[in-house]
């Protein structure tokens, strides 16, 4: 605590204040006339060049048309309604998603430390002071007083801060937009696959019990002699084999639906996902691609990424008009008294306006350097980011038209290996063939119907990532002309997709 009595700053001073005021306001001129310098102005936001791409590689079977947009909720396209339940359970129960939600509240409430730059400072003190000499009675003091402290943000170097805060903040919200996107991705791809499980299950069960019955004939054979009992060992080998993909099918299962749980936001083990036919409850819907431009406007981790940019570009701005002259305004007033009686009788008050020169300070200059190389860094990431979302979109294109092209030479052969098999067996009946034939044709047969399972499936999957890759419903945004004002910050719970702020 000050001993506000000494202070040189009374009431009585006057024409000193003055003084002091008179000659801030000259070197404030003066250094208005060097913020126009270009070593102290801030530097005017651009977006990064990257390579331009002016469309899509044509694909035989992927529908590609510029004039179309992806619907926000686009996964109601598949047509199931509890694939949108589960969605909409992911979307308010995830914990992932709650992250980057809390992480936008902080983005949110950082933007207001940043502006509380520009405001003064208040400190309010008192204090008690025991003085006590041998053979002499105890001396008290009493002591209030208080300090106001104003640095006046002339520059607009805190504006600066605040706007570099404001698109970092809108960096952490298109975050939370690339999550919400990919939560929904995964959790169609893992409910797809647990019904391509469900199918293969489906499959397998009916060939291990039609192979089942063929051993109990087997054993009525070999007991009346007809046939060997080797061929009675084969036939339980292949119901051994049959048996464990079955077992292999059904840990795959669960461990889809645990995954699944996980991602809906309940424990492992607690969702049960009802059995379904994929081929039965999914459609395949059509998936308008748009086109590479406006891939730049609309993907969530691009705008993230080109917010980081417009952040660092603020930084800068911050930085070198950190270096100018800055101007305080400091107040101080109190009283002191050696009875609490008398505390409010006398009151002494101080005004001292100063100047600081940052611009001598070494560390402000590095600020600056390093600021501006930090341009480089954010400029690249958002070039990398730029590169992978049109090799993401490209590769999607190209998966579903091959798969789409696999799918029809795999329907063909699953025809054609299923009239191999009735003759096959009919030969078999008549001991024409072996029973190795029968098995190997039932066994070719069985892996192309789950490699044709497989492959739908793989076509739903690849029509999700295009979504994901195509920025999934969200509204184009202009990073240069959208406002950087602060906002509420999204919840974790399901929203419609495009809004500002896009949870309720």
């Amino acid at each position: 605590m000050p001993n506000v009595n000494r202070s040189p700053d009374t009431p009585f001073a006057p024409r000193r204040t003055l003084r002091r005021a008179a000659a801030l306001l000259t070197v404030a001129m003066a250094a208005g006339w060097l913020a126009g310098c270009a070593g102290f102005r801030p530097p005017e936001y651009k977006r990064p060049d990257v390579p331009g791409k002016a469309g899509w590689t044509p694909s035989e079977s992927v529908t590609v048309s510029p004039a179309e947009t992806i619907v926000p909720e686009w996964w109601k396209g598949f047509g199931d309604p509890y694939l949108d339940q589960l969605v909409a359970r992911a979307l308010s129960g995830n914990f992932d998603i709650k992250v980057l939600a809390a992480r936008i509240r902080v983005a949110n409430a950082q933007i207001a430390e940043a502006r509380a730059g520009a405001l003064p400072v208040f400190d309010i003190g008192a204090g008690l002071d025991v003085t006590k000499t041998t053979g002499q009675a105890v001396s008290r003091t009493y002591n209030l007083g208080g300090t106001v402290n104003w640095d006046i943000d002339v520059w607009g170097k805190v504006e600066k801060g605040v706007q570099a805060q404001a698109a970092e903040y809108r960096a952490t919200e298109a975050d939370w937009r690339a999550g919400y996107l990919a939560l929904a991705s995964d959790v169609s791809v893992t409910y797809f696959t647990i019904l391509l499980l469900d199918e293969q299950v489906e499959q397998q069960r009916r060939t291990l019990g039609r192979n089942t019955d063929i051993l109990g004939t087997y054993k009525a054979m070999l007991a009346n002699g007809l046939i060997p009992q080797i061929r009675v060992m084969q036939q339980q080998a292949e119901i051994n084999r049959l048996t464990k993909d079955l077992i292999e099918l059904q840990r795959s299962r669960n461990v889809a639906e645990n995954a699944l749980a996980t991602l809906v936001g309940v424990p492992a083990g607690e969702l049960k996902v009802p059995p379904g036919r994929l081929q039965d409850r999914i459609r395949l819907p059509v998936v308008p691609a748009g086109l590479p431009s406006q891939l730049l406007a609309r993907r969530p981790d691009i705008i993230a990424a080109e917010y980081r940019v417009l952040a660092a570009y603020n930084l800068v701005g911050q930085a070198r008009l950190a270096q100018l002259p800055s101007i305080s305004l400091t107040a101080r007033g109190g009283t002191a008294s050696f009875a609490l009686s008398d505390l409010m009788k006398s009151f002494t008050f101080g005004f001292m306006p100063s100047i600081n020169l940052p611009m001598l300070d070494p560390s402000v200059r590095a600020r600056v350097k390093t600021t501006e190389a930090n341009i480089g860094v954010v400029e690249n990431e958002y070039g990398r980011t730029v590169m992978t979302a049109f090799e993401e979109v490209e590769s999607a294109l190209v998966n579903v038209d091959a798969h789409k092209k696999q799918r029809i030479e795999l329907q063909q052969q699953v025809d054609q290996l299923r009239v191999v098999g009735t003759q096959i067996d009919a030969q078999a009946r008549e001991g024409i063939v072996s029973q190795l034939e029968v098995f190997e044709s039932e066994r070719s047969l069985l892996s192309a119907q789950q490699s044709l399972l497989a492959v739908h499936q793989q076509i739903l999957a690849d029509t999700v990532t295009l979504y994901k890759a195509l920025g999934g419903g969200w509204p184009d945004v202009d990073v240069r002309n959208a406002p950087l004002a602060d906002g509420p910050a999204p919840t974790a719970g399901p929203a419609p997709a495009g809004a500002p702020n896009a949870a309720r």
